[in-house]
């Protein structure tokens, strides 16, 4: 997800530290639009309770990621050769709404995967639409995104 600058800035060092704000949730909905809750959703993967299993899910929980600004998750699963030292997220940003165009491969007994998505957003007072095909890589029994081509 390209559109992360301005306000809130996190290094490496603060992975570990960083609480997601559950106020930007709409009734505790997880935003990968699951119709799961995010505590049992994403929640789960953000809170390090569980890796995702699929380069899919992996998507879903970044873009959720995002919605609380857990910029720590993001640079968790972020793969090590091309993590950025560290990131801004803009608290002003408002992701409304996850679509997953396609997939190819990202299963849990594959090695790479792409995510082909478009992430619905508002922000002053203007809408938009990031537009992304996403490559991910496992590496062990964990799901890493690599680098995107946005569209």
């Amino acid at each position: 997800m390209g559109k992360y600058v301005a306000q809130l800035s996190f290094s490496a060092s603060d992975w570990d530290l960083v609480t997601p704000d559950s106020a930007r949730l709409r009734n505790g909905a997880c935003p990968c639009l699951s119709g799961e809750q995010y505590v049992d959703c994403c929640g789960r993967f953000h809170r390090g309770e569980a890796d995702a299993p699929t380069a899919g899910q992996l998507m879903r929980s970044r873009y959720a990621a995002f919605v609380v600004l857990d910029a720590g998750y993001l640079l968790r699963t972020w793969h090590a050769s091309t993590r950025p030292a560290s990131m801004d997220l803009d608290s002003d940003m408002e992701w409304r709404r996850l679509d997953i165009v396609s997939a190819t491969n990202g299963g849990p007994l594959d090695t790479t995967g792409t995510v082909e998505f478009a992430a619905h957003y508002r922000l002053d007072g203007e809408r938009g639409v990031q537009r992304e095909i996403s490559r991910f890589v496992r590496e062990g029994k964990r799901w890493f995104y690599v680098d995107g081509d946005v569209r």
